[in-house]
């Protein structure tokens, strides 16, 4: 009994000193708490908004109403190679809230089981369109220059390196070469990439700091990176001297007509945004945002973007992942098709030819997400096809 006891305390004691060098170490990287840390890698993405510290995006005072219309949805769809149900699409893919609008009018909407129109849920790298659209605004008003070096704003960060000749072009279009990529391993190992480290950190600056190198020169080989739209928005934050929260609600989320307010997960409470994911809303506000891009950037009578940004994000520069085209933080999937598009499974497909708006929001598994067979089965839904 005496050595059983042993052993057991032995083993106990061990596993506190783990504990406490795992929670010294997560500190000096700038992680959350153990505990934190580990929520935050393992929920379902829906469950994420409310795991790091957050800033609220004030909605419209008075929320631009959405028509609703007859149902317009098929029994069934082909998806993967497959003539499926339509409602086993909506299992298959995990989808917590599916949202069709065409010609400003709701022809469907469909929330899982727990969800409902005003549950607010995150977007991932969907937030990577809405930074596009402050930089758009930034640029019409002549604040800052594609041009413009991302150390004209942040001299400290120089470091004579190719670094130095990142510009906002190149990051807006994933042409700037910074060496953090978007690898996502699963297990807890996914937890020591630089991408990983960006989405748990609780300071940016310090990962910022310490995540200059580059993979290639500026302009050399168009590569997705997300920490490329993270340097986004610390311009933003640089040239507007006002967190992209703030900023976001008066130039983008009140004159769309937001009906619920929104979040932005930040790296600690009062600190800088995670832009490159992390926007949180209600899907019907999603879809408002989608209106914004089917209708050449008016909101009713007020232009939100810019004529000149619209023809930006809409005219395919690169070539990335699934052979798709990319511009200024915005997707193409098919000729004419602008898509945000964000990790497990979150959508805003949008077709200005037949002003079709597309909102899907999922809990898919990171590395499980059938992007081209959904964007498929959107595309069909557009166009009508059976």
């Amino acid at each position: 009994m005496n050595r059983f006891l042993r052993i057991a305390r032995n083993t106990v004691i061990g596993f506190l000193i783990l504990v406490v060098a795992l929670s010294g170490f997560l500190k000096l990287v700038r992680y959350p708490s153990l505990i934190a840390t580990i929520k935050l890698g393992t929920a379902p993405a829906s469950q994420t908004p409310t795991l790091m510290p957050w800033n609220t995006i004030t909605p419209a005072t008075t929320p631009i109403k959405i028509p609703t219309g007859p149902e317009q949805i098929p029994a069934h769809v082909r998806f993967n190679n497959a003539t499926i149900a339509w409602q086993d699409f909506l299992q298959k893919t995990n989808t917590n809230a599916f949202l069709v609008i065409r010609n400003g009018v709701l022809t469907y909407e469909y929330y899982k089981s727990g969800i409902t129109a005003s549950t607010r849920l995150p977007s991932y790298s969907v937030a990577k369109t809405m930074t596009s659209i402050i930089i758009g605004q930034l640029i019409h008003d002549g604040k800052i220059k594609e041009s413009d070096t991302f150390v004209s704003f942040f001299p400290k960060w120089k470091t004579g390196t190719s670094f130095d000749k990142v510009t906002i072009q190149s990051l807006l279009d994933m042409e700037a070469g910074v060496g953090v990529s978007d690898n996502y391993p699963s297990g807890p190992t996914g937890w020591g990439v630089g991408i990983a480290q960006m989405y748990g950190t609780t300071d940016l600056n310090f990962f910022m700091t310490h995540n200059r190198k580059m993979f290639e020169a500026p302009n050399t080989k168009p590569e997705y990176r997300s920490v490329e739209t993270q340097m986004l928005g610390l311009i933003i934050h640089n040239v507007t001297g006002m967190s992209l929260s703030e900023y976001f609600s008066k130039s983008v989320w009140q004159p769309i007509g937001a009906e619920f307010p929104a979040t932005w997960n930040v790296d600690h409470p009062g600190g800088q945004e995670k832009n490159f994911c992390c926007f949180n809303a209600a899907a019907r506000d999603y879809a408002r945002v989608g209106m914004l891009l089917v209708n050449n950037g008016f909101a009713g009578s007020q232009q939100i973007i810019s004529t000149d940004w619209m023809k930006r994000i809409s005219t395919p520069v690169v070539t990335l992942d699934h052979g798709w085209k990319y511009s200024a933080q915005v997707w193409h999937p098919y000729p004419g098709i602008n898509l945000a598009l964000g990790l497990d499974g979150q959508y805003i497909f949008t077709d200005p030819a037949t002003r079709t708006v597309i909102v899907k929001l999922s809990d898919n598994p990171t590395n499980g997400d059938p992007e081209v067979q959904t964007a498929a089965v959107m595309y069909a839904l557009d166009k009508g096809i059976k």
